[in-house]
């Protein structure tokens, strides 16, 4: 999952970034409206975080030019106004969620992992391909009764593939949800992580969970 985080008091950004890098989710930051939206229509964030007030564009003005251009990512607003009239404005400009600073980071975190539960197909919180099962509030996955202990980096990538069973996912997908605008797409670190998981999940003498399509990318297979 790859969110994107807009907002002008900097080290709330690093500390947000921070939690979410510990959180298995890629960041990317933006410091300003204009920049948060340009940021917004290029890249497929899986949510955004966006304060409103801001210099250059507000968090309303963006959130609402995103909504016009048929963007509906996931937006989670936050501000130090609490007044009615100003969540309200928020809402009506198209966000999905709201949070008044300061505020607790666990919250934040429950907050956006309850938006990408209202996005994905299903409202529980383990996503489950065969016997594959993965917590996206506890971070555990296991197969069958086999718990399997996975590094941040594999997590995303897994949760990625769960999301999106028997579906065909290239690399470049891959790269733009599970890493940061940073990302040298010349390496080869998708495949390496992609060979990490294979060892871990997979059953000697079965096929390959994750399958893959010849000249095209991967596949998570479901039964």
């Amino acid at each position: 999952m790859r969110i994107l985080i807009v907002d002008d008091d900097r080290r709330l950004v690093g500390i947000i970034r921070r939690g979410m890098l510990e959180e298995g989710y890629a960041a990317d930051a933006a410091y300003d409206g204009e920049e948060g939206e340009y940021l917004a229509e290029i890249n497929p964030y899986d949510l955004i975080i966006l304060d409103i007030m801001m210099p250059k564009k507000d968090g309303v003005q963006v959130c609402r030019n995103l909504r016009a251009k048929g963007i509906n990512t996931p937006i989670l607003m936050l501000t130090a106004k609490d007044a009615v009239e100003d969540r309200v404005k928020g809402l009506d400009a198209g966000a999905d969620d709201y949070l008044v600073k300061p505020f607790a980071f666990n919250e934040l975190a429950a907050r956006v992992r309850a938006l990408l539960r209202r996005e994905a197909k299903t409202k529980s919180p383990e996503l489950r391909v065969g016997d594959l099962v993965l917590n996206t509030v506890t971070r555990q996955v296991r197969r069958g009764n086999r718990e399997i202990e996975l590094t941040t980096k594999e997590y995303a990538i897994l949760e990625y593939f769960m999301r999106h069973p028997n579906a065909v996912i290239t690399r470049t997908m891959i790269e733009e949800h599970a890493w940061d605008y940073d990302f040298d797409s010349f390496s080869n670190l998708v495949d390496v992580y992609i060979r990490r998981l294979r060892r871990k999940i997979d059953i000697e003498g079965e096929e390959s969970l994750i399958q893959t399509v010849r000249g095209a990318g991967y596949r998570l297979r479901s039964p």
